[in-house]
Protein backbone atom coordinates (compact mmCIF):
# COMPACT_ATOMS: atom_id res chain seq x y z
CA UNK A 1 0.00 0.00 0.00
CA UNK A 2 1.08 3.53 -0.96
CA UNK A 3 0.37 6.68 0.39
CA UNK A 4 0.26 10.06 -1.84
CA UNK A 5 2.37 12.62 -0.38
CA UNK A 6 -0.07 15.24 -1.80
CA UNK A 7 -3.74 13.94 -1.01
CA UNK A 8 -2.70 11.12 1.25
CA UNK A 9 -4.70 8.90 -0.60
CA UNK A 10 -3.74 4.96 -0.37
CA UNK A 11 -3.18 2.97 -3.18
CA UNK A 12 -1.71 -0.45 -4.78
CA UNK A 13 0.90 -0.27 -7.19
CA UNK A 14 1.48 -3.14 -10.09
CA UNK A 15 4.05 -5.31 -8.11
CA UNK A 16 6.24 -4.33 -10.82
CA UNK A 17 5.88 -0.93 -11.02
CA UNK A 18 7.45 1.62 -8.84
CA UNK A 19 7.04 4.67 -10.40
CA UNK A 20 3.50 6.20 -11.30
CA UNK A 21 0.74 8.96 -10.74
CA UNK A 22 -1.69 9.27 -7.69
CA UNK A 23 -4.74 8.44 -9.49
CA UNK A 24 -6.90 10.59 -7.56
CA UNK A 25 -4.62 13.92 -8.11
CA UNK A 26 -1.90 13.00 -10.81
CA UNK A 27 1.08 13.42 -7.95
CA UNK A 28 3.99 11.95 -9.29
CA UNK A 29 4.92 8.75 -6.43
CA UNK A 30 7.20 7.01 -6.16
CA UNK A 31 7.78 3.89 -4.03
CA UNK A 32 10.91 2.07 -2.27
CA UNK A 33 12.81 -0.02 -5.05
CA UNK A 34 13.47 -2.29 -2.11
CA UNK A 35 9.82 -3.03 -1.28
CA UNK A 36 9.86 -5.80 -4.39
CA UNK A 37 13.01 -6.82 -4.75
CA UNK A 38 16.44 -6.60 -2.93
CA UNK A 39 18.60 -5.38 -5.53
CA UNK A 40 18.17 -1.51 -5.70
CA UNK A 41 19.13 0.39 -8.62
CA UNK A 42 22.65 1.66 -8.91
CA UNK A 43 22.39 3.58 -11.96
CA UNK A 44 20.01 5.85 -13.76
CA UNK A 45 20.03 7.52 -17.27
CA UNK A 46 17.92 10.67 -17.46
CA UNK A 47 15.29 11.36 -20.10
CA UNK A 48 17.10 13.30 -22.95
CA UNK A 49 13.89 13.85 -25.29
CA UNK A 50 10.79 15.23 -23.94
CA UNK A 51 7.20 13.53 -25.35
CA UNK A 52 7.16 16.16 -28.05
CA UNK A 53 10.03 15.24 -29.37
CA UNK A 54 10.13 11.59 -28.92
CA UNK A 55 6.56 11.61 -30.72
CA UNK A 56 8.19 13.49 -33.89
CA UNK A 57 11.17 10.62 -33.80
CA UNK A 58 8.34 8.08 -33.99
CA UNK A 59 6.15 10.03 -36.29
CA UNK A 60 9.47 10.21 -38.48
CA UNK A 61 10.32 6.79 -38.79
CA UNK A 62 6.58 6.11 -39.59
CA UNK A 63 6.84 8.18 -42.36
CA UNK A 64 10.15 6.72 -44.24
CA UNK A 65 8.77 2.94 -43.52
CA UNK A 66 8.01 1.49 -47.40
CA UNK A 67 4.80 -0.56 -47.71
CA UNK A 68 2.67 1.39 -45.27
CA UNK A 69 -0.81 2.36 -45.70
CA UNK A 70 -1.79 5.88 -47.02
CA UNK A 71 -2.22 8.00 -44.02
CA UNK A 72 -0.73 5.94 -41.24
CA UNK A 73 1.77 9.24 -40.50
CA UNK A 74 -1.31 11.17 -40.19
CA UNK A 75 -3.61 8.77 -38.25
CA UNK A 76 -0.20 8.58 -35.71
CA UNK A 77 0.54 12.69 -35.77
CA UNK A 78 -2.93 12.63 -33.90
CA UNK A 79 -2.61 13.48 -30.24
CA UNK A 80 -1.36 9.99 -29.29
CA UNK A 81 -0.10 9.97 -26.28
CA UNK A 82 3.09 8.46 -25.64
CA UNK A 83 4.46 7.28 -21.67
CA UNK A 84 7.68 7.67 -20.45
CA UNK A 85 9.15 4.78 -18.32
CA UNK A 86 12.56 3.65 -16.81
CA UNK A 87 13.32 0.06 -18.19
CA UNK A 88 15.48 -2.56 -15.66
CA UNK A 89 18.54 -3.69 -17.30
CA UNK A 90 21.64 -5.96 -16.10
CA UNK A 91 24.91 -5.02 -16.73
CA UNK A 92 27.93 -7.69 -15.93
CA UNK A 93 31.78 -6.78 -16.59
CA UNK A 94 34.36 -9.55 -16.37
CA UNK A 95 38.06 -10.29 -17.20
CA UNK A 96 38.10 -13.31 -19.78
CA UNK A 97 41.07 -15.20 -20.36
CA UNK A 98 40.88 -18.48 -23.08
CA UNK A 99 42.56 -21.53 -24.17
CA UNK A 100 41.66 -22.47 -27.77
CA UNK A 101 42.46 -25.53 -29.91
CA UNK A 102 41.28 -25.78 -33.78
CA UNK A 103 42.63 -25.87 -37.19
CA UNK A 104 43.61 -22.82 -39.88
CA UNK A 105 42.73 -23.17 -43.38
CA UNK A 106 44.64 -22.07 -46.15
CA UNK A 107 43.11 -21.71 -49.93
CA UNK A 108 44.98 -22.61 -52.61
CA UNK A 109 44.13 -23.42 -56.23
CA UNK A 110 44.73 -26.29 -58.24
CA UNK A 111 44.31 -26.85 -61.83
CA UNK A 112 41.96 -29.63 -63.82
CA UNK A 113 40.48 -29.84 -67.06
CA UNK A 114 36.44 -30.55 -67.70
CA UNK A 115 34.45 -31.10 -70.41
CA UNK A 116 32.15 -28.46 -71.00
CA UNK A 117 29.63 -28.64 -74.45
CA UNK A 118 31.90 -30.83 -76.14
CA UNK A 119 35.21 -28.72 -75.80
CA UNK A 120 38.14 -29.67 -73.01
CA UNK A 121 38.70 -26.65 -70.17
CA UNK A 122 40.59 -25.81 -67.98
CA UNK A 123 39.35 -24.67 -64.36
CA UNK A 124 40.12 -22.88 -61.32
CA UNK A 125 39.63 -25.74 -58.22
CA UNK A 126 40.20 -23.85 -54.62
CA UNK A 127 41.37 -26.28 -52.06
CA UNK A 128 41.97 -25.99 -48.55
CA UNK A 129 44.93 -27.08 -46.40
CA UNK A 130 43.97 -27.21 -42.74
CA UNK A 131 46.86 -26.83 -39.87
CA UNK A 132 46.83 -27.46 -36.27
CA UNK A 133 46.14 -23.92 -34.01
CA UNK A 134 46.08 -23.47 -30.59
CA UNK A 135 46.80 -20.33 -28.17
CA UNK A 136 45.23 -18.36 -25.65
CA UNK A 137 43.34 -15.10 -26.42
CA UNK A 138 42.24 -12.46 -23.62
CA UNK A 139 39.04 -9.92 -23.02
CA UNK A 140 37.97 -7.11 -20.36
CA UNK A 141 34.36 -7.19 -20.89
CA UNK A 142 32.70 -4.24 -19.50
CA UNK A 143 29.38 -3.66 -18.98
CA UNK A 144 27.21 -6.27 -21.21
CA UNK A 145 24.16 -5.07 -21.21
CA UNK A 146 20.77 -7.83 -20.40
CA UNK A 147 17.27 -6.68 -20.80
CA UNK A 148 15.98 -7.48 -16.76
CA UNK A 149 12.02 -6.91 -18.17
CA UNK A 150 10.08 -9.61 -19.94
CA UNK A 151 7.18 -6.69 -20.88
CA UNK A 152 8.39 -5.81 -24.21
CA UNK A 153 9.73 -7.42 -27.05
CA UNK A 154 13.37 -8.10 -26.50
CA UNK A 155 13.14 -7.44 -30.44
CA UNK A 156 12.40 -3.88 -29.95
CA UNK A 157 14.75 -3.07 -26.70
CA UNK A 158 17.84 -4.68 -28.99
CA UNK A 159 17.24 -2.21 -31.74
CA UNK A 160 17.46 0.61 -29.37
CA UNK A 161 21.27 0.61 -28.55
CA UNK A 162 23.58 1.60 -28.09
CA UNK A 163 23.16 3.84 -24.72
CA UNK A 164 24.96 5.94 -23.97
CA UNK A 165 26.00 4.26 -20.62
CA UNK A 166 29.04 6.53 -19.54
CA UNK A 167 26.52 9.05 -19.20
CA UNK A 168 24.71 7.24 -16.24
CA UNK A 169 24.38 9.46 -12.94
CA UNK A 170 23.74 7.47 -9.29
CA UNK A 171 20.12 6.46 -9.25
CA UNK A 172 17.89 8.98 -7.22
CA UNK A 173 14.51 8.62 -7.00
CA UNK A 174 13.76 11.69 -8.18
CA UNK A 175 14.77 10.84 -11.41
CA UNK A 176 11.73 8.66 -11.44
CA UNK A 177 9.18 11.02 -10.56
CA UNK A 178 6.54 11.61 -13.29
CA UNK A 179 7.67 9.10 -15.19
CA UNK A 180 6.50 4.64 -14.88
CA UNK A 181 9.48 2.65 -13.61
CA UNK A 182 9.35 -1.20 -13.86
CA UNK A 183 11.26 -3.43 -11.47
CA UNK A 184 13.56 -6.58 -12.72
CA UNK A 185 11.46 -9.18 -13.63
CA UNK A 186 14.69 -11.35 -14.62
CA UNK A 187 16.82 -12.26 -12.07
CA UNK A 188 20.18 -11.57 -11.60
CA UNK A 189 21.62 -15.06 -12.51
CA UNK A 190 19.18 -15.31 -15.57
CA UNK A 191 20.66 -12.08 -16.51
CA UNK A 192 24.39 -13.28 -16.21
CA UNK A 193 23.60 -16.62 -18.04
CA UNK A 194 22.41 -14.21 -21.08
CA UNK A 195 25.69 -12.14 -20.50
CA UNK A 196 27.93 -15.46 -20.92
CA UNK A 197 25.81 -16.32 -24.09
CA UNK A 198 26.86 -12.82 -25.62
CA UNK A 199 30.63 -13.54 -23.92
CA UNK A 200 31.03 -16.59 -25.41
CA UNK A 201 30.38 -15.30 -29.06
CA UNK A 202 32.91 -12.58 -28.09
CA UNK A 203 35.30 -14.72 -27.34
CA UNK A 204 34.63 -16.89 -30.55
CA UNK A 205 35.05 -14.26 -32.73
CA UNK A 206 38.48 -13.26 -30.67
CA UNK A 207 39.30 -17.24 -31.45
CA UNK A 208 38.95 -16.93 -35.02
CA UNK A 209 41.06 -13.94 -35.62
CA UNK A 210 43.71 -15.44 -33.66
CA UNK A 211 43.71 -18.45 -35.71
CA UNK A 212 43.58 -16.67 -38.89
CA UNK A 213 43.97 -17.73 -42.05
CA UNK A 214 41.60 -17.75 -44.80
CA UNK A 215 39.52 -20.49 -42.79
CA UNK A 216 39.12 -21.71 -39.21
CA UNK A 217 37.61 -24.62 -37.41
CA UNK A 218 37.63 -24.56 -33.28
CA UNK A 219 37.77 -27.78 -31.82
CA UNK A 220 37.78 -26.35 -28.09
CA UNK A 221 37.63 -23.19 -26.00
CA UNK A 222 38.01 -23.33 -22.65
CA UNK A 223 37.72 -19.78 -21.06
CA UNK A 224 38.33 -18.73 -17.20
CA UNK A 225 35.94 -15.72 -15.93
CA UNK A 226 37.04 -13.66 -13.01
CA UNK A 227 36.27 -10.44 -11.49
CA UNK A 228 32.51 -10.42 -12.32
CA UNK A 229 30.65 -7.56 -11.25
CA UNK A 230 27.00 -6.39 -12.13
CA UNK A 231 24.89 -3.07 -11.69
CA UNK A 232 21.00 -2.73 -11.84
CA UNK A 233 20.22 0.45 -14.15
CA UNK A 234 17.13 2.08 -15.75
CA UNK A 235 16.83 3.22 -18.82
CA UNK A 236 14.80 5.66 -20.59
CA UNK A 237 12.02 4.57 -23.18
CA UNK A 238 9.16 6.24 -24.35
CA UNK A 239 6.46 3.93 -25.29
CA UNK A 240 3.24 4.05 -27.59
CA UNK A 241 0.28 2.22 -28.92
CA UNK A 242 -2.64 3.04 -31.10
CA UNK A 243 -4.84 1.02 -33.10
CA UNK A 244 -4.84 1.55 -37.10
CA UNK A 245 -7.47 -0.34 -38.74
CA UNK A 246 -8.65 -2.75 -36.32
CA UNK A 247 -4.95 -3.98 -35.24
CA UNK A 248 -2.78 -2.57 -32.43
CA UNK A 249 0.57 -1.48 -32.91
CA UNK A 250 3.45 -0.71 -30.20
CA UNK A 251 6.49 1.78 -30.65
CA UNK A 252 9.61 2.35 -28.55
CA UNK A 253 11.22 5.20 -28.43
CA UNK A 254 15.20 5.75 -26.95
CA UNK A 255 14.90 8.36 -24.38
CA UNK A 256 18.45 9.73 -25.04
CA UNK A 257 18.41 9.49 -28.91
CA UNK A 258 15.09 8.88 -30.40
CA UNK A 259 16.14 5.84 -32.12
CA UNK A 260 12.96 3.98 -33.03
CA UNK A 261 11.94 0.52 -33.10
CA UNK A 262 8.03 -1.60 -33.37
CA UNK A 263 5.45 -2.96 -35.26
CA UNK A 264 4.37 -1.44 -38.80
CA UNK A 265 1.43 -2.30 -40.69
CA UNK A 266 1.89 -2.95 -44.45
CA UNK A 267 -0.02 -2.44 -47.48
CA UNK A 268 -1.19 -5.60 -49.31
CA UNK A 269 -2.39 -2.73 -52.25
CA UNK A 270 1.30 -1.03 -52.57
CA UNK A 271 2.78 -4.63 -51.88
CA UNK A 272 1.22 -6.14 -54.97
CA UNK A 273 1.93 -2.62 -57.08
CA UNK A 274 5.53 -2.93 -56.90
CA UNK A 275 5.44 -6.57 -57.38
CA UNK A 276 3.90 -5.89 -60.81
CA UNK A 277 6.15 -3.17 -61.94
CA UNK A 278 8.92 -5.11 -60.79
CA UNK A 279 7.52 -7.70 -62.79
CA UNK A 280 6.62 -5.03 -66.16
CA UNK A 281 10.37 -3.64 -65.61
CA UNK A 282 12.04 -7.56 -66.07
CA UNK A 283 9.86 -8.08 -69.00
CA UNK A 284 10.70 -4.86 -70.77
CA UNK A 285 14.55 -5.64 -70.28
CA UNK A 286 13.82 -8.70 -71.56
CA UNK A 287 12.45 -7.35 -74.90
CA UNK A 288 15.39 -5.24 -75.52
CA UNK A 289 17.69 -8.34 -74.95
CA UNK A 290 15.58 -10.03 -77.74
CA UNK A 291 15.52 -6.86 -79.88
CA UNK A 292 19.63 -6.79 -79.48
CA UNK A 293 20.20 -10.16 -80.36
Amino acid sequence: MVTCTNCAAQFEFDPDIHAAECPFCATPVVTDTGMHRQIKPRGVLPFALDERAAHAAMTGWLGRLWFAPNGLRAYARKGRRMQGIYVPYWTYDADTKSRYSGERGTVYYVTRTVVRNGKRVQEQVPQIRWQPASGRVARFFDDVLVLASRALPKTFTDGLEPWDLPALEPYQPEYLAGFRAEAYTVSLQDGYAEARVHMGRVIERDVRFDIGGDRQRIHAIDTEIRDVTFKHILLPVWLAAYRFRGRTYRFVVNGRTGRVQGERPWSAVKIVFAVLLGLLVAAGIGWLAAQQQ
